[in-house]
Parts: structure tokens; C-alpha cells; sequence
């Protein structure tokens, strides 16, 4: 089996000499927030990984909460309008304190959840700490080594705020270790 990369299209010669064109596997990645929800969008090939966008939905603490979680669904779809993506991986919540601000951060998550799922598009969550451990190798990393490794990971990208750059190492998370539950999945069946 051969493999030519051309653009983002790969052909793969099987070794019965057919040509077969594979297409880019599309993930969105979130970082759910009711201020600010992040959004990263790469392409995978194989165990190539690809840039395309990044950005954040922000919300105004002096509108009212169902005025914020419609601007976040509305900016979440005009994303997955654009993208298109195969697939969405959100990060799970960590243990807040805060009663009141853990609520709302649910109801931020209860968006990221919906609208690709509105969208007919498969949704994993991924702990906090997996992400920093699939992208970095260390499950407590910090913001910093969080963006070193996405500079090293996606050239090209240049997440503007935490909350993209977030949201690309979630990307990235489910581009290594989706396929991995994919392959585990078939061979369980």
C-alpha cells in the first residue's frame, strides 16, 4: 500500500493496485464556556494533522443568561454551517466551587453538546487532564506548555485567546485518541 499526499487529499494504492481517495477527517473541538466558549477546527490524514481555524464565541455579562446561550448557540452554528465537521469533542467540566458559576458553565456545556449533535455530528467528551496529557505528556500542564505543543502540532496556528487554544488541543486529543477507541470498538464487536 502507497500513500501520495496531495493538498489535503491523500490517495492510497491498495495493494490489489486499486486507487482509493481519502478525504480529511474533520474535527471541531470546544472549550465551553458561558463568557467565552472556544472553537478549533483540524483536519487529520491519517495521523497527519492539519490547521484550519480557530476562534471564541464571547458573551456579555450584561445580557441576561438565555441572551448569552442563544449568542453561543447561534455563533456555535454558524461554526459547524461553515466546517462541517466529521466529528466533536468537548471538554468535560472540572469541580467548581462555585455552585452558581458550575451551573452556568453546565448550561454553556448543554450548548457545545446540542448543536453538533443538532447538526448530526458525533460529540466525545475528553477530561481536562487527558487533553493536557495528550498534548503536552503531562496531565497537569499549564497554559503555556499547552500552547508550545499546539505551535508544534499545528504550524500555522495562532489561537488569539486560551479558550481557541483550548479548543485545538481538545481537537487534538480526539484526533489521537478517537481512533484508537474507533480501532478498540471493532475489534470488540
Amino acid at each position: 500500500m502507497a500513500a501520495v499526499q496531495i493538498g489535503n487529499i491523500q490517495l492510497i494504492r491498495l495493494a490489489s493496485g486499486e486507487t482509493i481517495i481519502a478525504r480529511p477527517l474533520t474535527i471541531l473541538g470546544l472549550d465551553p464556556g458561558l463568557a467565552a466558549l472556544g472553537w478549533g477546527v483540524l483536519h487529520v490524514t491519517g495521523n497527519r494533522l492539519a490547521f484550519v481555524a480557530c476562534g471564541t464565541i464571547a458573551t456579555s455579562a450584561a445580557e441576561g443568561l438565555a441572551l448569552r446561550l442563544k449568542a453561543l448557540h447561534e455563533g456555535l452554528c454558524e461554526v459547524l454551517g461553515t466546517h462541517a465537521p466529521d466529528a466533536a469533542a468537548v471538554e468535560e467540566t472540572f469541580v467548581n466551587a462555585n455552585p452558581r458559576a458550575a451551573i452556568r458553565l453546565a448550561q454553556a456545556r448543554a450548548i457545545a453538546l446540542l448543536a453538533p449533535a443538532q447538526a448530526g455530528v458525533s460529540v466525545t467528551e475528553y477530561a481536562p487532564n487527558l487533553v493536557k496529557k495528550s498534548v503536552t505528556g503531562a496531565g497537569h500542564a499549564g497554559k503555556e506548555q499547552i500552547r508550545a505543543m499546539i505551535a508544534v502540532l499545528l504550524p500555522g496556528s495562532d489561537p488569539r485567546t486560551e479558550h481557541a487554544a483550548d479548543a485545538l488541543a481538545v481537537a487534538i486529543t480526539h484526533a489521537h485518541l478517537g481512533a484508537t477507541a474507533a480501532r478498540v470498538a471493532a475489534r470488540v464487536r
